[in-house]
């Protein structure tokens, strides 16, 4: 039997798992999906010692630590400096491990439909692997980024320094941090949400719960709301097909 996993820290809940299992059960596949939660990534030598493990997700901190234990990466995934799935190739008495990314696909479908002509700039929430993915996404689409972060680097911005003329100016608002995420539902990125209007698009990469604090307040104030479900799905379908091209 085939083994595909996610690695991670914490995983909890894992969506990936979820997907992959009633996939695996409805189209009669012998394979199995396991969550592997490491405590750091160096103990991933070790999880590649199991003989049928052809591939695994990299969720949050791995997406970029991970990088360094591959023998290649997509030229797409490499651009970013993030990758969130791996292709196990076992040679002989090698392995070797091929990575991608599918954020990007995933990101790129499910927003795309949801854009308007007034959608130039965009405010990235957080800096972690999955904005990288974002903003590479977004540049694409001929929308200009910037990063929002608690510790800014030069080029990003603070929260702090999110004015009502700034939210205003940014109409899509991407957050690619935890906060809101189960269980803690009650947190939310602190930005100035009485700026946002009808003119914006709000989208969040969490999909647990369906609607956060983040997305409620955009509700609220009349603008367009997405959740990170059928990003992840697309991704989820992206990184089967590598895993098996």
């Amino acid at each position: 039997m085939d083994t595909f996993g996610l690695i991670g820290c914490p995983l909890g809940h894992s969506f990936s798992k979820d997907f992959f299992t009633k996939k695996f059960k409805e189209e009669a596949i012998d394979a199995c999906y396991l969550n592997f939660e490491i405590a750091a990534i160096k103990e991933l030598k070790e999880l590649l010692q199991q003989p049928n493990l052809k591939g695994f997700n990299v969720t949050i901190p791995y997406k970029e630590a991970v990088i360094p234990y591959l023998f290649d990466i997509d030229a797409e995934a490499a651009t970013i400096g993030a990758v969130n799935v791996v292709k196990v190739i076992h040679e002989k008495e090698e392995i070797k491990l091929i990575g991608y990314n599918s954020d990007i696909i995933g990101f790129q479908q499910s927003i795309q439909p949801l854009l308007q002509p007034q959608h130039t700039k965009a405010l990235i929430l957080g800096t972690g692997g999955a904005s990288k993915a974002v903003s590479h996404v977004l540049r694409s689409l001929e929308i200009v980024p910037t990063l929002v972060s608690r510790h800014p680097k030069e080029g990003e911005l603070s929260y702090e320094e999110l004015t009502r003329e700034i939210i205003e100016e940014h109409t899509v608002i991407v957050n690619c941090t935890p906060l809101g995420m189960h269980p803690h539902i009650k947190e939310m990125p602190p930005i100035p949400y009485a700026a946002i209007n009808s003119t914006h698009l709000l989208y969040d990469l969490i999909y647990n719960p369906s609607i956060t604090q983040f997305l409620q307040q955009g509700i609220e104030q009349g603008a367009t709301t997405k959740n990170g479900l059928e990003m992840l799905e697309r991704q989820a379908l992206a990184a089967w097909e590598i895993w098996n091209k």
